[in-house]
């Protein structure tokens, strides 16, 4: 009955939020005498803070038709390259592309969020590299007769992907994915397998939980695993096509995030009210934006995600040397020629400092040339990735590691 008590209370809150916009129009109209008031202007802003609050939110767009390379606006085009039940691979082509352009993967979070959620990453990538991305199908979308997806799925969608972009290409693994993109690396590397990237990025992604345990770790391991099975398992809703089956909430993973720093968004909508009544809008526009995204989620696949509490937070498997994939044990060693390079943010509360940088470590056999590590001062989990200082500090770090690996594998052996 959870996901129905949701999907009431959702329908409920979209009938308010059509109300309240349209009392805030009536209340901003040149036509009412009160949209002239201090008072009209501030039930203005407060009904337009409920109804963008309260608003349902469906899957953004990427929303990124062109970049700008020396000062010209160049068209992007997104073309879907592989499509799999769970997910597809999108590519952002370029007419004008240079042909010797490093191709980049980045792989997005399933973590309840869509992939749009790195648009910002993506559009500064965008005029240096041949960008594509893992594009997570919402698991209530997608019908039981299409199987299930495991962390093995997931892994394997990533040693497939790679092999459809060819060798040669970079992977930039932002938060979650971590985990699954070094074990496919580990385990193309023991294949040898000419896909294997260049290198590999890891930005604030939980290696090893161990290290400097958050709220999110305390959370994941108070708690028994048959907790998680009973308590945040919901059955999809026979209005959807994927209805009837288990999932993780995208709402649950929301609502957990949210509560953990309840004051800081409180603070948010009650600057933008102050922004509204001051006619701020470029201000307004810009925390509106924030939140479409951040609240705009999908749910997990059970087995995934009940798989991911398990391995990753619970028994540690990866830094362990006791991970599985398809009956095979992933070997951290078996990387010899990957460069990998760990990111992670002073500030993050969901990857603490140390759980990236774990990656360095448990890889024995590559050179230490080969590894490098970034600590973002006073930049916490989202500033990793979008933002001011993604833009501007952590992103040049990214294209000069890249750069270096792709001189290492031209140069004469």
């Amino acid at each position: 009955m959870l996901y129905e008590a949701y999907e009431m209370q959702r329908s409920l809150l979209a009938g308010a939020s059509a109300m309240a916009e349209l009392g805030s129009e009536w209340m901003n109209h040149p036509a009412n005498p009160f949209a002239r008031t201090q008072i009209g202007s501030m039930m203005a802003s407060g009904l337009d803070v409920f109804a963008h609050a309260s608003a349902p939110h469906g899957k953004p767009e990427f929303g990124l038709p062109f970049t700008v390379i020396d000062g010209k606006d160049v068209a992007v085009e997104e073309v879907i390259e592989a499509r799999l039940p769970f997910g597809q691979l999108v590519h952002f082509t370029r007419s004008d592309a240079p042909k010797d352009q490093p191709k980049l993967l980045i792989v997005a979070p399933m973590s309840g969020h869509y992939a749009t959620l790195l648009r910002g990453t993506v559009e500064r990538m965008l005029p240096g590299y041949d960008v594509w991305i893992t594009d997570w199908r919402d698991a209530r979308l997608v019908p039981l007769s299409d199987g299930t997806f495991r962390l093995d799925d997931y892994i394997e969608y990533l040693i497939g992907w790679l092999e459809h972009i060819g060798p040669g290409a970079h992977v930039l693994a932002v938060c979650q994915p971590a985990v699954p993109a070094f074990a496919a690396a580990c385990i193309m590397s023991a294949d040898k397998n000419p896909a294997r990237p260049r290198s590999l990025t890891m930005m604030g992604g939980p290696i090893d939980t161990r290290e400097a345990p958050t709220q999110v770790n305390t959370v994941a391991t108070q708690r028994p695993h048959s907790w998680f099975e009973q308590n945040v398992i919901a059955t999809v809703p026979i209005y959807y096509p994927g209805a009837g089956r288990k999932v993780y909430p995208g709402f649950l993973q929301l609502t957990g995030f949210m509560a953990m720093n309840w004051g800081n968004h409180l603070v948010s909508h009650w600057q933008m009210f102050r922004h509204l009544v001051d006619g701020d809008q470029e201000s307004v526009e810009g925390t509106k934006a924030f939140y479409d995204e951040y609240r705009s989620v999908c749910d997990m696949t059970a087995e995934f995600y009940l798989e991911t509490i398990d391995v990753v937070f619970q028994r540690h498997l990866l830094p362990k040397g006791e991970m599985m994939f398809r009956n095979r044990r992933i070997d951290p060693a078996a990387i010899t020629d990957i460069a990998l390079l760990a990111i992670e943010g002073e500030r993050d509360d969901i990857s603490g400092v140390g759980q990236t940088r774990a990656a360095l470590k448990i890889t024995p056999n590559l050179p230490d040339d080969q590894k490098q590590y970034l600590l973002a001062k006073s930049v916490g989990h989202y500033g990793i990735f979008n933002g001011r200082r993604w833009r501007n500090e952590i992103a040049p770090v990214l294209e000069k590691f890249i750069a270096a690996a792709d001189q290492r594998a031209t140069q004469p052996a």
